[in-house]
């Protein structure tokens, strides 16, 4: 059985005020999650704890991304989060404040055997 990626999901959080790396990457993975609906699993009896998520953060500074926090975001699969060096800082000088742009990738993954699909043309050909 080989693990297959079923989606692939985009998003970006930020945190305007308190230039927290942690807070703009939750918010990132959550705006990507409200991108996707995957109705496959009950259409065809997977368990969400056969799925592995894999989620990679972007920021300018990837160790100040608590990956135990944002992993606890997630709502189904098991939960493997990266952060590296992405996303976006823009500094406000006249406030002498950083806004902090994080984007996120989720990436789900189910073990499919081979050969179970087989993709079919509209007239079943």
């Amino acid at each position: 059985m080989t693990e297959q990626r079923i989606i692939l999901e985009m998003g970006s959080g930020n945190s305007l005020y308190r230039e927290d790396y942690t807070e703009a990457a939750c918010r990132a993975v959550q705006d990507a999650l409200r991108h996707s609906s995957i109705v496959l699993f009950k259409s065809l009896g997977y368990e969400h704890s056969q799925m592995r998520v894999q989620v990679t953060i972007g920021v300018q500074r990837p160790d100040q991304v608590d990956c135990a926090t944002v992993a606890a975001t997630l709502p189904r699969g098991r939960a493997e989060v990266t952060a590296v060096h992405g996303g976006l800082n823009v500094h406000d000088p006249d406030n002498n404040n950083t806004h902090v742009i994080a984007t996120a990738a989720v990436a789900a993954f189910l073990p499919i055997k081979a050969g179970a699909w087989k993709l079919s043309s509209p007239n079943n050909e």
